[in-house]
């Protein structure tokens, strides 16, 4: 599968868990990195890059501290305050994806106008309808 460009979004029936694509999207010569040059696409988190991987890195300590809570049989409800935790941190950090997506890929389909609004607006449709069943 592709990653996802602000103008180059896989169709519903290509789309996988998040789960599927943390473990198969990989950078490839057809999937290029976001960039700053002319032509090339940027994706609407670019200038928070730094900061949203501060915050990945964050939360995957989190998960790396529930599994050593698992290792040395930690009191499950303990466990389970941390999985909150973990989940919440995730869920921020959905949220502000989803705002700067809003901000940049939606509102630059907007300015374009025609059939393009109306695929962001669908496609930013279904995203919160995902973020909302988690």
């Amino acid at each position: 599968m592709d990653l996802q460009k602000c103008g180059n979004a896989p169709q519903e029936e290509d789309a996988m868990t998040t789960t599927e694509a943390a473990d198969t999207a990989v950078p490839t010569a057809e999937t290029p990195e976001a960039s700053s040059e002319p032509g090339h696409a940027v994706h609407g988190y670019h200038k928070q890059k730094d900061e949203h991987l501060k915050r990945l890195r964050r939360i995957e300590g989190q998960i790396r501290g529930l599994q050593r809570m698992v290792e040395e049989d930690v009191y499950c409800i303990d466990i389970l305050t941390q999985v909150s935790a973990s989940t919440k941190a995730l869920q921020s950090f959905a949220l502000q994806l989803l705002e700067e997506h809003l901000r940049h890929c939606v509102a630059d389909a907007a300015v374009k106008g025609g059939a393009e609004i109306d695929a962001k607006v669908e496609e930013a449709t279904k995203a919160i309808a995902r973020m909302m069943r988690t």
